[in-house]
C-alpha cells in the first residue's frame, strides 16, 4: 500500500533542502571542506537536485555538528572517517563505536585537566603581575625529583 497523497517515504528530517552555500554558512565550514568531506567518505551520500547540485538535509547538518565536536576533541580525520564507516555498517558496529567514544571522552577529560592546571598557572602569574604576592605557587611550577616529591 502506498503513502497518502502529498507524502513521501523520505522524512522531513532527511529531505534534501539546503544548498552547499547555506550549509557552509550554517556550519562555518567552507564549500571546499564540505566537498572534501564527501570525497573522503566523512559525509554519507549527499542528495542532488534535478540540476545535479548538492542538497543537504537537517540530518546532514546534525552530522556536521557532530563532526565539528569530534574535531574539537582532537580526533584525527582518519578516525572520524572510520567512525563514519562504522555508522554506515550498522548496529553490529555499536560496540566499536561505543569504545571509540569512551576513548575520546577519556582523552578530552585529560585535556580538560591539563587546561585546568594551565589556568592555575595563568591565575598565579596574573596575581603576581598585579602585585598580589600572597597567592600560592601552583604545583606545576614547583620542581620535583624523579619520585614526584617537591625539591
Amino acid at each position: 500500500m502506498g503513502l497518502p497523497a502529498g507524502q513521501s517515504s523520505v522524512s522531513d528530517h532527511d529531505r534534501p533542502r539546503y544548498s552547499i552555500g547555506e550549509v557552509a554558512e550554517r556550519s562555518g565550514l567552507s564549500r571546499d571542506t564540505l566537498r572534501w568531506y564527501e570525497r573522503i567518505g566523512l559525509m554519507d551520500y549527499v542528495g542532488r537536485d534535478h540540476t545535479g547540485k548538492r542538497r543537504f538535509s537537517n540530518r546532514d547538518l546534525e552530522w556536521l555538528a557532530l563532526i565539528g565536536r569530534l574535531r574539537t576533541t582532537g580526533m584525527s580525520v582518519a578516525d572520524m572517517v572510520r567512525y563514519a564507516e562504522l555508522v554506515r555498517s550498522g548496529d553490529a558496529t555499536l560496540p566499536e563505536r561505543l569504545q571509540m567514544f569512551r576513548n575520546t571522552r577519556a582523552e578530552v577529560l585529560a585535556q580538560i585537566e591539563e587546561l585546568r592546571r594551565t589556568v592555575e598557572v595563568l591565575d598565579y602569574k596574573i596575581a603576581l603581575y598585579s602585585g598580589d604576592n600572597s597567592v600560592a605557587r601552583p604545583a606545576l611550577l614547583i620542581a620535583h625529583d624523579s619520585k614526584g616529591n617537591p625539591k
